[in-house]
This record gives structure tokens, C-alpha cells and sequence, in this order.
């Protein structure tokens, strides 16, 4: 044990002190970035248009299937338990196809990041679309970068205090039309509007709303790049994903390096420089507020807008484009191993070199050897086979389907004629939204008849039952055999149902117990 003394002697306080005074969390650091100009730019731009066209104007699609039917294109009927997409409709038992499309979802994803690493963060991914749109809301009212730092660093002023508000206004209607656009998938939209306006549509409805329109009020406006980089699991993930042969979005330090602002005072000095002109324009449009200079970085969501803007500074200065490009971590060593062996300047500057083949422009040179590789041959085929198994489901499905439960207790009655009578629960269900006659028969079971209740016919071994659209029918039919027809204290027999128009049938194998029969 140390005494006192010997404490104060290794200075140990300190240290702790020290120790006590790191924040547990960092403070979120403001990021102004700049508008991009180029074919990414240009690229994001449409896929934030179509994407979020879908998005809300999907629920207002009308597809026509009959008076029995709902009209809209898109539906998730949660009171009827069905899910419509168009022609196609899912009933809860088939739930199978919507985990099928979402096992492609994943496929497809791990395809996209092996191939052209992470695409999907930054294209298309709703946390990236819709922070896009607030940016532009940004620009549109207190301007572009400068602009906006400038702003924000300034005291508050009523021209501050009246832009602030506006800006924050249309993030709060652009978030409250989010919530509610996703309400209007689970109910016909007009109708569902119209309750919205006049006050009469369901608690739950309002209360969706508020949920998504803070979620996405607070994700899109106030947290943006901290959602892609603490709450999402992607970035950790996606590790697995990339090889050597994955494009992404990499700075060719071979080629820009070492930087210089002043390439004219170096070059009549004697000294040797790179491409980069360390004019920071990379970071001043980066949505993250990083420097892709620094290499591949967990926060980088490879959205490209530093490739267009390098490229803007390039065609600027006079050289060629593609100091930032994307490429594969095979092309990027072979390029340094050819730079560095051959001088810093031994490639001309936006060319590549591969083996046996001409200096072809960029470093965006990828083959399709690349592409089709073991693992993204294995996933396209995991994706393709899912795809294809969806499909034959969907196509080759009966949209008429019977169960049958036979009574418990008692197993059998023995009636007066010493006949044995079976009661079962059997089932209708009809999968299409139009109404339905439907042939139920008696095969097998020789002798035997059958009576429904309900029904005012005499017994029969087939029937005739009318089933409603997108409905199921409860019968209580009971099957009757003559004692002397009795084979045996277990007999197995079917129920068939049919429909004479659209020829679908099905079968279901029940059992007729009798005396004798195991318990």
C-alpha cells in the first residue's frame, strides 16, 4: 500500500483528473456543405426526384379489380388482412412471397456493395434522400455554404430569426407530409385525407403521423451525418462486403501527391508536386465533413460529390480528371506500384495502366471479370433463384383453397338406422376479389352422403355452395355411412372443391372414424 507521501510523490491525482474531465459524448460539429456541380450531382438529383415521386405519390395510384375490390394501386389492408400491389394480392398465409422479396432485398444489397461499394448509402438510401431534400431547403433560404456559416455564426438578428424560422417551417412540412404519405399505404388515401382534414380519422393516424413527422423532422434536419455514422449498422457491416475488387469512391494519393497551392513557386524551385492544388473543395461539398483525402473512412457514404467536384477543379487548372475517382483497391496498388516505381509522375496524369492492355482514360477502368466474380456470381445467383422461385409461386398459385376440421367430440355418432354420421368444419376460402360458386364432393368413402348445414337439400355427396369475394365460408357438414358400407374403424376419404369456371380446385384428405376406432 502507498502512503500519502508516496501518492503526492507519483503525482496520481492529476491523472485522475484528467481522467474525469473527458466527455463521455462529443458535441455534434455543424457541417455547411457546399452545392455540388456534376454527373453524380446530376445523378443524385434524379434518383432523389424518383424516389421520393414514388414515395408520395404512389398511395394515389388507382388500379381497377372489380366492384368487390379496393381501387388503390398499392395497398396494405391491415383490417382485411391483405396486401395489394397492383394485380397482385397477398393473403396473411402468403407471407412468404413479402419475406421472400426482403431476403432479395438483402441479396441485392450484398451484390451492390461487393460491385460498386456503398451505393445504396449514397443514392438511394431514405436517410440520404431525404437529407439531400433538406439541404436544399438549406441553399434555397439562407444560401449556399459560405452563406450559411456565415449565418450561423453571427448573433441573432430578426433577418436570422425570420430565415431560421422559414427553414425550419418547410423541414416540419416536409416531415409531416412523410408521416403522413406512409399512412395513406394502409388506407384508401381520398377517403383517409379527408378524415385527416375534417378531425374524424383514427387516433392511431395521428399518431403516426406525429411519430414520423419528429422522426423525420429530427433524423433529416437535425442529426443527418450522426444517423449514418452512430446509428446505423451498414457502415460496420459493409466491411465484409468490399474486396479488392469493389469500386469505391478513392483519393490517388500516387497521382495527387505531395499537394501544393503553389504548383508555379515549387516548380521553379526545383521541387517535385502532385496534382492535388489542396484547394479543399472535396471536403467543402462532402455531406459527412470529411476529407477523402484521408483515405477509406467508416463516415464515407460514397455519394461521389467530391469526384465532382475535383473534377470541376481539374478541368479549371488544366489537367485531367480523376485525382479522385472511383476504383477498385487492385487498380489503386497497381497504379502506386507503378508510380512509385517508375517516378512520381512516370503515368501521365489520369491514365491507367494494365497488364498487357493500352493506357486507357481514368481510373474508373474496371473489367467485367471484376464484376462477375465468385462472389457476386454467388450472390446474383442466390438473388436471381429467389426472384424466379417468387415468381413461379405467384404464377402457378390456387386462389381456391379448402381445410377441413372434423369434430373432437364425439368422434362418431351412431344414429337409430345404425348408420355412423361424422361431423367436420370445412372451409372455403376464396382468393379472388369476385364471387365464387363452388362444387364441394364427397370422393371415396363408398356409400357414404353428406348434408350442410344451412343448405335446404337432402343429402348428397356433392354441393353446391356461393362464397363471397376475397372471403371465407364456415360450413358445418356432416357425413353419414350406412353400417353395413363400414369398412373399418378408420377410413380415409377427400373433400373436394372445384370451381366449374375458372377450373381451380382443391383437395383435402380427411378421416371417418367409426366404432372400434383408436382413440
Amino acid at each position: 500500500m502507498l502512503d500519502a507521501a508516496e501518492v503526492e510523490r507519483l503525482d496520481v491525482q492529476p491523472v485522475n483528473a484528467a481522467r474525469t474531465r473527458q466527455p463521455l459524448y462529443a458535441p455534434r460539429k455543424k457541417i455547411f456543405p457546399k452545392r455540388a456541380e456534376g454527373r453524380f450531382r446530376r445523378f443524385k438529383w434524379l434518383v432523389m426526384l424518383v424516389t421520393l415521386g414514388i414515395y408520395y405519390l404512389t398511395p394515389w395510384i388507382r388500379w381497377d379489380r372489380g366492384p368487390f375490390a379496393p381501387d388503390q394501386a398499392v395497398l396494405v389492408d391491415l383490417a382485411n388482412r391483405r396486401f395489394y400491389f397492383f394485380f397482385i394480392e397477398i393473403w396473411p398465409q402468403e407471407f412468404y412471397f413479402v419475406a421472400g422479396l426482403l431476403v432479395m432485398a438483402g441479396f441485392g444489397l450484398f451484390l451492390v456493395t461487393s460491385s460498386i461499394g456503398r451505393a445504396w448509402c449514397g443514392y438511394t438510401c431514405p436517410q440520404t434522400v431525404w437529407v439531400d431534400l433538406f439541404l436544399l431547403v438549406d441553399r434555397m433560404v439562407e444560401g449556399d455554404r459560405n452563406a450559411r456559416i456565415k449565418l450561423d455564426q453571427s448573433p441573432y438578428t430578426p433577418r436570422k430569426l425570420a430565415l431560421r424560422m422559414i427553414k425550419h417551417a418547410i423541414w416540419l412540412a416536409i416531415a409531416v407530409a412523410t408521416g403522413g404519405a406512409w399512412i395513406f399505404y394502409f388506407a384508401d388515401a381520398p377517403t383517409l385525407l379527408w378524415e385527416l382534414v375534417t378531425g374524424t380519422a383514427a387516433p392511431v393516424a395521428y399518431i403516426t403521423i406525429a411519430v414520423l413527422t419528429a422522426t423525420t423532422y429530427t433524423f433529416g434536419g437535425l442529426m443527418r451525418e450522426q444517423v449514418c455514422t452512430y446509428m446505423c449498422p451498414w457502415p460496420r457491416i459493409q466491411a465484409a462486403m468490399l474486396d479488392e475488387n469493389s469500386l469505391t469512391v478513392t483519393y490517388n494519393d500516387w497521382r495527387g501527391e505531395p499537394r501544393s497551392r503553389h504548383a508555379k513557386k515549387a516548380l521553379a524551385a526545383g521541387q517535385s508536386i502532385g496534382d492535388c492544388v489542396d484547394c479543399n473543395a472535396c471536403v467543402a461539398v462532402c455531406p459527412m465533413g470529411i476529407d477523402i483525402r484521408d483515405g477509406q473512412q467508416l463516415e464515407c457514404i460514397t455519394c461521389a460529390l467530391c469526384i465532382d467536384a475535383c473534377d470541376g477543379v481539374m478541368d479549371k487548372i488544366g489537367k485531367e480528371r480523376g485525382l479522385i475517382s472511383y476504383a477498385t483497391l487492385s487498380d489503386y496498388n497497381a497504379n502506386m506500384a507503378l508510380a512509385t516505381g517508375n517516378g512520381a509522375h512516370a503515368i501521365e496524369p489520369g491514365l491507367v495502366r494494365d497488364a498487357g492492355l493500352k493506357l486507357v482514360p481514368g481510373l474508373a477502368h474496371f473489367h467485367l471479370s471484376k464484376v462477375f466474380r465468385a462472389r457476386t456470381l454467388v450472390y446474383f445467383a442466390a438473388w436471381s433463384l429467389i426472384g424466379l422461385a417468387i415468381v413461379y409461386g405467384l404464377l402457378t398459385r390456387d386462389r381456391l383453397q379448402v381445410n377441413v376440421l372434423r369434430d373432437r367430440n364425439p368422434q362418431f355418432v351412431v344414429l337409430s338406422d345404425g348408420s355412423i354420421r361424422n361431423g367436420f368444419t370445412v372451409k372455403l376460402l376464396n382468393m379472388i376479389p369476385e364471387p365464387r360458386t363452388i362444387i364441394v364432393t364427397l370422393q371415396g368413402l363408398h356409400g357414404a352422403n353428406m348434408s350442410v348445414v344451412g343448405i335446404d337439400q337432402p343429402e348428397d355427396r356433392s354441393f353446391a355452395v356461393r362464397v363471397d369475394p376475397d372471403k371465407a365460408k364456415t360450413l358445418k357438414v356432416y357425413v353419414r355411412q350406412p353400417a353395413d358400407q363400414v369398412a373399418g374403424p378408420t377410413q380415409n376419404f377427400n373433400f373436394v372443391v372445384e370451381d366449374k369456371s375458372s377450373y381451380e380446385s382443391d383437395v383435402y384428405t380427411a378421416t371417418f372414424e367409426a366404432p372400434g376406432a383408436t382413440k
